[in-house]
């Protein structure tokens, strides 16, 4: 937890305004991870949402905090989970209610079902809407137009044109790149990346791209030759699936070393797979080597801080400060790159790492941002050849 409390350390020191709220200062009743009775604000505030409940009962039944999922399930060790943490923790730290909303249908919900699920939301008393995916934004947008009184967190999303409504997106291609790069300094040779979306979500689409870039020129540094295999199959509806596994246990059978899973719960396709084969995985989004040994590192980024920071500007008066814009984080606001508190690398340092990072906040090393979706791929080089299936 502590570089996700770093991350949002750097946010509010780069937008200038500390996130906060109203609330009983009281004592707080829910330190062991159970049901708190009503909203309360702790006299220590919590860091860790693994001790903040997941649901909560509010005594007039009402919730002041609402967070709706994308696609896949709440729990699902990456983008959902990791973006409820960061609104668990502001809702719970300020004595606010908070509770999260699940459109009906699961992988297969529409833009009704989503909708569904914000009204809900809205006539439940939300003052703020933490809305995950980029899936939301029709819904979303009729929503905002609907309940205008209502502020609405895009997260992984855009200016949809409204005053009530944020976006904030993030520069993927840096988290991919680092990723990349550091694995095959590592010494992988044979890389794999699979991702979510079916090749149209633009931030899996950058993840994907940046780890190419990184990976290969790590290779042309190193003066060797590496593979990477690529594909948008069975992760369209970010869910594990057995054709998945098989997919994954093929390629980890065939000599792909390790494999960038990046895509919500296809995480546990693809480390049961490497798990099989004694392989390795990189995860996303969330620091994923607390839930698989498999794990070497994870491309992170702060889609927690960023939902925690933006829940307090719709509390704190600064709303005007991000409301009807578009909000891009990366490197120079500390919301991009990786863990370095379960760092395992052997033979590529944090101080190395850090020198990288800091030649992107600088500008030094740039990396492209370009959105290469479905049927295409990154370009082979002389050091990487892309292999796309």
């Amino acid at each position: 937890m502590k570089k996700v409390l770093a991350i949002l350390l750097v946010l509010v020191m780069v937008f200038g305004l500390a996130a906060c709220g109203k609330g009983n200062d009281t004592t707080p009743a829910n330190n062991g991870n159970t049901t708190p009775a009503g909203p309360v604000k702790p006299t220590t505030p919590e860091t860790n949402p693994d001790k903040i409940a997941d649901a909560m009962t509010s005594p007039d039944g009402k919730y002041q905090v609402a967070f709706v999922t994308d696609i896949g399930q709440l729990k699902d060790k990456s983008f959902n989970q990791g973006t409820y943490d960061g609104v668990k923790l502001y809702a719970y730290n300020e004595g606010l209610s908070y509770k999260y909303y699940q459109p009906a249908n699961g992988a297969e919900a529409t833009d009704d079902d989503r909708y569904n699920a914000m009204k809900a939301a809205a006539d439940g008393g939300a003052k703020v809407i933490v809305c995950a995916g980029f899936l939301q934004a029709a819904a979303l947008e009729k929503a905002a137009k609907e309940f205008t009184d209502v502020k609405f967190v895009f997260i992984d999303g855009w200016n949809v044109g409204l005053a009530n409504v944020a976006g904030i997106a993030f520069k993927e291609e840096q988290c991919g790149y680092f990723a990349g790069y550091a694995v095959v300094k590592e010494g992988f040779e044979k890389l794999g990346f699979m991702g979510g979306g079916g090749g149209t979500n633009e931030a899996c689409c950058r993840y994907g791209y940046g780890f190419v870039q990184g990976a290969a020129a790590a290779a042309k540094e190193m003066g060797k030759k590496i593979e990477v295999k690529y594909t948008w199959q069975y992760g369209a509806n970010f869910q594990a699936s057995a054709e998945l596994q098989t997919m994954a246990n093929g390629w980890y059978t065939n000599g792909t070393e390790i494999i960038f899973s990046c895509g919500g719960s296809i995480f546990d396709s693809i480390t049961a797979a490497a798990s099989a084969n004694s392989a390795k995985v990189i995860g996303v989004d969330v620091d994923q080597s607390y839930d698989s040994k498999t794990v070497v590192t994870s491309a992170l980024k702060g889609i927690g801080a960023a939902a925690e920071w933006a829940c307090g500007k719709a509390f704190d008066g600064t709303w005007s400060a991000i409301g009807g814009n578009a909000v891009s984080l990366g490197a120079a606001e500390g919301a991009t790159g990786l863990p370095t508190d379960t760092w395992s690398l052997k033979n590529y340092s944090v101080a190395e790492y850090e020198a990288q990072l800091k030649d992107v906040v600088n500008g030094t090393l740039k990396i492209d941002n370009t959105v290469i979706q479905a049927p295409n791929y990154p370009a082979s080089t002389d050091n990487c050849t892309v292999i796309y299936e």
